[in-house]
């Protein structure tokens, strides 16, 4: 009886198999353009900085003012993957107290949390027709840097009020205007 429920189960899997093989054979292909989509405009965009050296020549480099804000929020990744590890080092141990490995977990969450909140920050802002926004939360402040073409303080009292009303605190809130070229 055992014998036969392993060949059903066989059987099964390996129609299952053939469904999708004929499947993926005949669908139709997906556009590759739907799939990721990159605004040139914002491959172009670049910031260029001169430099002048001790031999008084000028070195002239181009970094991509999108590049400043994806190197922003890799340093700040790095930093939150660093106190996460250091955090679940001290929920694993073992010889510590229930109380501390519960503290260490709720901070985890904590940062979780935080950085979800960023997210969704940056997402709104860029929403409000922003071409980019770096939202950091370290608990005691929020500071924001906005790609913007003019900067003004009635566009910075409205992102202003959205953290407020997003995070639900009083904490300082710090914005800042990066000229989008």
């Amino acid at each position: 009886m055992l014998l036969k429920k392993q060949t059903v189960w066989l059987l099964t899997m390996l129609s299952l198999v053939v469904v999708l093989s004929v499947y993926y054979v005949t669908a139709p292909e997906q556009q590759k353009s739907d799939l990721a989509s990159v605004d040139e405009k914002q491959a172009e965009q670049k910031e260029t900085m001169t430099t002048e050296t001790k031999d008084g020549t000028t070195v002239i480099s181009e970094v991509a003012n999108d590049e400043k804000f994806e190197a922003l929020r890799m340093n700040l990744e790095e930093q939150r993957t660093r106190q996460k590890e250091e955090l679940q080092t001290v929920a694993a141990t073992t010889d510590l107290p229930a109380e501390k490995r519960s503290e260490a977990i709720d901070k985890m969450n904590q940062l979780d949390e935080i950085s979800q909140k960023e997210q969704i920050l940056e997402t709104l802002i860029t929403s409000m027709g922003y071409d980019d926004a770096l939202v950091r939360a370290d608990g005691e402040n929020v500071r924001i840097t906005v790609k913007a073409k003019e900067p003004s303080a009635s566009a910075a009292n409205e992102i202003i009020q959205m953290v407020r009303t997003e995070l639900g605190s009083f904490q300082p809130v710090a914005v800042q205007f990066d000229p989008a070229n």
